[in-house]
């Protein structure tokens, strides 16, 4: 099953998606020109192999839900993040915020 969520985060909305496969859940949250997303997301490839494309991500591991996944502190983040000022400890949240600034998508 996969579900596409609407997530009211104040001042933008971004967007949850949660898959549900066998023996595991993949939970991502994008906003703006990035991402974050559960352990699965591979952040040395989005840096070495796919780096000609600048993708925005960043990596929290063990979370569960996509509340666990706003709340939780990034493990790593790529060097395009890294650039708009997203860093790992930031949570997720943060750095949903700063991507959608970033973006231009804050509210008011």
């Amino acid at each position: 099953m996969v579900q596409v969520v609407p997530l009211d985060l104040g001042d933008f909305t971004a967007i949850g998606v949660v898959v549900e496969l066998p023996r595991t859940r993949l939970l991502a949250i994008t906003a703006g020109d990035g991402y974050i997303m559960c352990g699965a997301l591979d952040i040395q490839l989005l840096n070495t192999r796919l780096a000609d494309r600048g993708v925005v991500a960043g990596r929290a591991v063990g979370v569960r839900t996509l509340q666990d996944l706003l709340s939780a502190p990034l493990e790593s983040v790529t060097f395009a993040a890294q650039a708009l000022g997203i860093y790992p400890g930031l949570s997720g949240r943060e750095a949903l915020q700063r991507m959608a600034r970033y973006a231009g998508l804050l509210r008011g």
